[in-house]
């Protein structure tokens, strides 16, 4: 994939992983989005690292999306622990 479709990749895996941890972020949506770019190649590395996995060249592989939108989790996790706490 180019670079563009990771960066579309990681925008939608961003936007994802907000929707499934809802709140208020230190980041605002600026952050998110970054965060969620950073997890789409952080999934896509760890997948191929440990997994064995290599990510396809495609951009409609379930594998693909869904060790972004984990990496995109495990970022946004992250965040909250070390930049403060979700606010309702």
């Amino acid at each position: 994939m180019s670079i563009v479709a990771w960066l579309v990749l990681g925008l939608l895996a961003g936007a994802i992983a907000k929707l499934i941890l809802p709140g208020r972020d230190p980041g605002g949506c600026a952050g998110t989005t970054v965060i969620g770019i950073a997890g789409a190649f952080l999934g896509g590395w760890l997948s191929a690292e440990f997994l064995d996995r290599p990510v396809r060249r495609e951009f409609f592989d379930a594998a693909t999306w869904g060790s972004a939108v984990v990496g995109a989790l495990v970022l946004l996790i992250a965040h909250r622990l070390l930049f403060g706490r979700s606010r309702n």
